[in-house]
């Protein structure tokens, strides 16, 4: 038979057990509402001038982006390569930086995705090299962080193990990266370096490992969900590079697909997908993707009602 009789530190200690629950609503309701910032990505709007996009999107909310120079003012993106920026001068920068400015608008970060992982030593170099004159474009439009992948390279011969899972090539990057880092490091910028599952960075485990061999706080992460649904279940994501994500792409992924879409079209889960960026990293901001100027409003209200169901 169980003893009923009720001591003092027993009523004491359910007295706290009671009130812990109210005690944590309070303190979650303290921290407010989850409201991240939401920007877009400017690949999508290459027909714009940079003052131009700044207006529209102003006009309807939009006061971040993640700048590539794919405007009609400022044609310097090249995809897994490297442009000629000799004209790109400070003066030009910083008259790029106030389009956006005098509108309500910040640069988060500009879009490099250079190629890190070529065999050569002289192209790697040249990347490098480019890399660093974009971070100096970006300090002169106030702009401290630079997103990229890994790049991507095909050799002529296929081997028997794809190239950038080749033994050699890990060390190599992890090398490489470390010298951005030390780019990073001398004009006070961030890298946030983004996984696709069809490159090098191609799980959020491999991902993680690269980070902490780099070891650098200007080296971070930009998660794209969309780019390892078809490897990495979310909760495995965040699990893995919580710490390290300082930025999301808002996109989607039908599964078993190459192609990314909107993020109101795809296979991923967005209501799960922004639960967990509020638990894991309630700073980063999310920038849509692969929308232009006939979808975006589209895309946006699906990010906004994915928060208001999470």
């Amino acid at each position: 038979m169980l003893n009923n009789r009720i001591t003092r530190r027993s009523a004491l200690l359910a007295g706290t057990m009671g009130a812990l629950p109210l005690m944590l609503s309070s303190s979650a309701s303290a921290a407010g509402p989850y409201k991240p910032s939401i920007g877009m990505a400017t690949l999508g709007f290459g027909k714009f001038t940079n003052e131009a996009l700044a207006e529209e999107l102003a006009a309807n909310g939009i006061t971040m982006v993640q700048l590539f120079l794919n405007q009609t003012d400022s044609k310097y993106w090249k995809y897994n390569g490297r442009s000629d920026l000799s004209d790109l001068t400070a003066a030009r920068c910083a008259a790029i930086g106030d389009a956006y400015r005098t509108n309500g608008v910040e640069i988060h970060s500009l879009g490099v995705y250079t190629n890190l992982i070529h065999p050569d030593e002289g192209e790697r170099a040249a990347n490098l090299a480019y890399f660093e004159a974009m971070m100096k474009a970006g300090t002169a439009m106030g702009v401290r962080t630079f997103i990229t992948e890994a790049g991507h390279y095909e050799p002529e011969k296929t081997e028997h193990v794809a190239y950038h899972f080749q033994d050699a090539v890990w060390t190599q990057m992890v090398a490489t990266g470390k010298e951005l880092a030390g780019l990073a490091e001398r004009h006070d910028a961030k890298v946030l370096f983004e996984p696709f599952y069809r490159g090098f960075l191609a799980t959020a485990k491999r991902m993680k490992l690269f980070l902490e061999a780099i070891d650098s706080p200007r080296v971070r992460a930009l998660l794209d969900p969309a780019n390892l649904l078809e490897v990495n279940d979310l909760e495995e994501m965040f699990d893995q590079l919580g710490p390290w994500i300082d930025c999301f792409h808002a996109k989607n992924r039908k599964l078993h697909t190459a192609n990314g879409v909107a993020a109101d079209q795809g296979d991923l889960d967005y209501v799960k997908f922004v639960s967990l960026a509020s638990q894991h990293a309630p700073k980063a901001p999310f920038m849509l993707e692969y929308v232009g100027p006939d979808t975006y409003k589209t895309a946006l209200a699906y990010l906004k009602e994915a928060l208001v169901k999470m």
